[in-house]
């Protein structure tokens, strides 16, 4: 059945345009209602994010932010992030417009690139397609640097129209190789001034590499530059069609009906795709409450590994202070472990697999990847066996009002925001009972923690969010 209550409502909506529903949040964002609520999320530069750190915080002994410092530094804001939309939609589009520093090598240019994301997170999507397509580790990815007159590189003019704005058939093969021709001349500089303590490009166009002859596109004739073409993709219906199903496919559910695509689409256009607007608009449409949505979407190791530290507090490891010159070891290590598991999970934060990103849907769940979620149930309650990584703090505060197997079930059922029968509850007693020898203690509830969240996180529902 179709979401009833507010606080049904909220939670779904803090599912999908959040960083899970905890209580705290449920709370917070529901202060002035639902639409209060929404209105939270979206304008989310009224709040301090909460997180003051650069990824210099994250660097080696040398000082070298390397890869994994990168993807440390963005696990600790996805951590403690008081702008959960914002890092939300960084996501998305890290993954829409996919570059992975397994080929660009250089932590800065895809840290810059990063900010990019957030700083156009629900801002304009034209604005957002230009500045993506002169950055430094795009160019580099797509090999724009290489596309220079009478020396054609067609990558990005390719998968700027394929995976970008407009989705395979929408264009021809001369449009691309005429789009090409308008892109050459773009590279970057060398640069290393500004670069706030580690190495990062800068966007150059160099005239005398450019064609200035005459190109067909879409059927119109001119002497275009790769600006004009970027705004000839905007300016495509195709282009919001394509991004309004994407995007409906993440926050609301898969397979959106045609004429939902068409409204939303002409929608957009009409407000010069402002992508805040956009997301408004389907928060309060009918559909995104609809029993069609409920618990309609897998969720990515983001949803659910960040989602679940943060219900349970681990985000508060991460210090507020601006003048630490380095995060605390316990940070780096929640960092770390947090940043490896995503990656068991199949989302290696900066290295997505190719320029299409990480599949979504039923493709977050494998053999190898349902393990992972498994045993994350023992990872964040520091119970795990061997070798594997684990988190070190203290959730005693979390259960001690009820330190009782089935008070146990119960909190963490509510604060997983996880669907549970009374047959599935039955069985998870039965498991804290095993777990604890018939007695919770100070002593032991990490163990009956980890042992209950493990059946809680292999069931098939809390896949979904």
């Amino acid at each position: 059945m179709a979401l009833s209550t507010d606080k049904q409502k909220a939670a779904h909506l803090l599912r999908r345009f959040g960083l899970g529903a905890s209580e705290a949040e449920i709370a917070y964002y529901m202060q002035d209602g639902l639409e209060g609520a929404m209105d939270r999320l979206l304008n989310y530069e009224n709040v301090e994010e909460g997180y003051p750190f650069d990824p210099t915080a994250f660097a080696s002994k040398k000082g070298t932010v390397l890869p994994i410092g990168l993807g440390m530094w963005w696990t600790g804001r996805l951590l403690a992030t008081r702008r959960p939309l914002q890092e939300k939609m960084t996501l998305f589009w890290h993954n829409h417009f996919a570059t992975s520093i397994s080929k660009v090598g250089s932590s800065g240019s895809m840290w810059k690139q990063n900010e990019t994301f957030r700083r156009n997170a629900v801002g304009n999507f034209r604005t957002m397609l230009h500045e993506v397509g002169k950055d430094p580790a795009m160019i580099y990815w797509l090999d724009t640097e290489t596309d220079r007159v009478n020396n054609l590189n067609e990558n990005f003019a390719r998968e700027v129209m394929e995976l970008f704005t407009l989705g395979i058939g929408h264009y021809t093969e001369h449009d691309i190789r005429q789009a090409a021709m308008a892109y050459t001349g773009w590279g970057f500089r060398r640069d290393p001034e500004s670069n706030r303590g580690f190495y990062y490009p800068e966007f150059v166009n160099r005239p005398k590499l450019h064609d200035n002859s005459d190109k067909t596109i879409f059927g119109k004739t001119g002497n275009f530059d790769g600006d004009q073409v970027l705004d000839m993709l905007a300016d495509r219906r195709q282009t919001a069609k394509f991004l309004v199903n994407k995007l409906w496919t993440m926050f609301v559910y898969p397979n959106p009906e045609p004429d939902i695509v068409d409204h939303l689409a002409d929608y957009w256009r009409g407000q010069n795709l402002e992508i805040k607007p956009l997301l408004k608009t389907m928060m309060t449409m009918p559909e995104f409450f609809s029993a069609k949505a409920e618990r309609a979407v897998f969720k990515n190791p983001v949803d659910f590994v960040v989602a679940t530290a943060r219900q349970m507090g681990v985000g508060n490891l991460i210090p507020q202070d601006s003048q630490l010159a380095l995060a605390p070891l316990e940070a780096l290590q929640v960092t770390r472990v947090i940043y490896s598991t995503l990656g068991d999970q199949g989302m290696k934060l900066f290295f997505p697999p190719n320029v299409a990103g990480w599949k979504q849907g039923r493709a977050w769940i494998s053999s190898a990847t349902l393990v992972s979620r498994i045993g994350w149930g023992e990872a964040l309650f520091g119970r795990s066996k061997g070798r594997r990584a684990q988190i070190f703090f203290n959730a005693y505060d979390v259960f001690k009002s009820d330190l009782t197997v089935s008070g146990m079930v119960d909190k963490l059922a509510s604060i997983m925001d996880a669907p549970i029968t009374d047959s599935k509850r039955r069985v998870l007693i039965e498991t804290g009972d095993h777990a604890s020898g018939g007695t919770v203690t100070q002593e032991n509830f990490s163990d009956v923690a980890a042992k209950i969240s493990q059946i809680l996180f292999a069931d098939p529902d809390f896949q979904f969010c």
